[in-house]
């Protein structure tokens, strides 16, 4: 079958159309012909050689996918033939035929196409478990996202809005006006402006209660003096480096403040199946009557997958950038 290959650990250059097996269902898998794959961080992290799959898991780039059921394995029973889903892989997304855990696999709705299906698994099941699993944001409650217009971004802004929480990000300028049509209440342009400065401005020095942070390092120390009494900041990527300078522990002890670090991709099946299933509750209503929607930024055919790639790594994007399959 046709696949994107790696020739070798490095840029983007290295992405090819090959040649690689098809896979074989096991008992409790879904063989799926894929229509629509999607890029992540993690795709442009493992194409240059420093984030290797988790054991057992394809090897070729991809977490998530949307297409047509084309056979079950023999332990089968929720999706035929024939069948339109979408979900999460741990990889193998960016290929013409992919295998995918029958419980991992959510049913397409029947007004989202097939490229903005594929846009959902991994960002919004990523912001959906930083905010409602480890950041427990609740109604009423206030909320710092970083990276807001990024792909999880977009979808953590919505997720929080249906939460019933206030909402506040952090984004370049010219993606401000996405984050508000989404449902932030204030959006911060971190490249001109101090956040930790305008958070307690506009929550007149109460500050967050939950921050979602891609960041990092650099962010650390302002992070924990934006958040409220036993405030919750979720870590989901080093972006901006993993070292802090002059923290101060009694930070953490005086306003009773939680610290999280959090992947999603090495998080064992039950974790991942539990997640899918109570996002789908959550989510897949919204998805029919529009309350929530993928973001998607662009579309490439996957013959231009190196050219998406640099796209991201060039952080242009807001929102999802897709590939179509085929």
């Amino acid at each position: 079958m046709k696949a994107i290959l790696v020739k070798a650990p490095g840029g983007p250059e290295q992405l090819h159309l090959g040649e690689y097996p098809k896979p074989e269902p096991q008992a409790n898998e879904l063989l799926v012909k894929v229509h629509a794959t999607a890029l992540n961080r993690a795709d442009t992290l493992q194409r240059q050689g420093k984030y290797p799959p988790p054991a057992g898991a394809s090897p070729l780039l991809g977490l998530e996918l949307a297409g047509v059921v084309e056979a079950v394995g023999a332990d089968c029973t929720r999706y035929k033939p024939g069948d339109k889903v979408f979900g999460l892989l741990p990889g193998g997304g960016y290929t013409a035929y992919a295998v995918i855990d029958e419980a991992m696999a959510m049913p397409v709705p029947e007004n989202l196409s097939m490229e903005e299906a594929a846009a959902i698994p991994e960002v919004f099941l990523t912001a959906f478990q930083a905010l409602v699993w480890l950041g427990r944001l609740q109604a009423g409650e206030r909320v710092l996202i970083h990276a807001g217009a990024s792909g999880v971004g977009t979808a953590a802004i919505q997720l929080a809005r249906e939460t019933g929480a206030e909402v506040v990000v952090t984004a370049s300028a010219e993606k401000h006006t996405t984050c508000l049509r989404l449902g932030a209440a204030k959006a911060i342009d971190y490249k001109h402006e101090s956040f930790k400065e305008e958070v307690m401005r506009y929550t007149n020095n109460e500050g967050v209660d939950v921050i979602v942070d891609f960041i990092a390092g650099p962010y650390f120390n302002d992070n924990l003096d934006c958040l409220r009494t036993d405030g919750r900041l979720v870590l989901l990527a080093t972006l901006g480096g993993g070292k802090v300078a002059d923290f101060d522990l009694r930070k953490l002890l005086a306003k009773r403040l939680q610290v999280t670090g959090s992947t999603l991709r090495s998080r064992s099946r039950d974790y991942q199946v539990k997640l899918t299933q109570e996002l789908s509750a959550f989510a897949l209503g919204r998805f029919v009557s529009g309350k929530l929607k993928p973001v998607i930024d662009s579309v490439f055919d996957w013959q231009e997958v190196a050219e998406a790639h640099r796209y991201m790594e060039a952080n242009k994007n807001t929102g999802k950038i897709v590939l179509r399959v085929g």
